[in-house]
């Protein structure tokens, strides 16, 4: 009984390592690669702005927007 019960933590630890895994790996991958439409307005993000910042995942107007919200309640 036991042993099924450390069989099956251990199956399911696995498990989640690899999907924490995966998803790190897909994050990093979005945030060195960045985008070149923005994910609020899909509107374009200047070869300026990508060049700068490849990580870059928002326009100007969209990002200056977000931190407005996310700092300055």
């Amino acid at each position: 009984m036991i042993g099924d019960e450390l069989a099956f933590y251990l199956a399911d630890l696995r498990s989640s390592q690899e999907r924490d895994a995966a998803i790190a790996s897909a994050s990093a991958s979005v945030a060195r690669e960045g985008t070149d439409a923005c994910i609020e307005c899909s509107g374009p993000i200047p070869a300026e702005r990508r060049s700068a910042a490849p990580f870059a995942r928002r326009c100007v107007d969209c990002q200056t927007f977000h931190e407005e919200v996310k700092y300055h309640r």
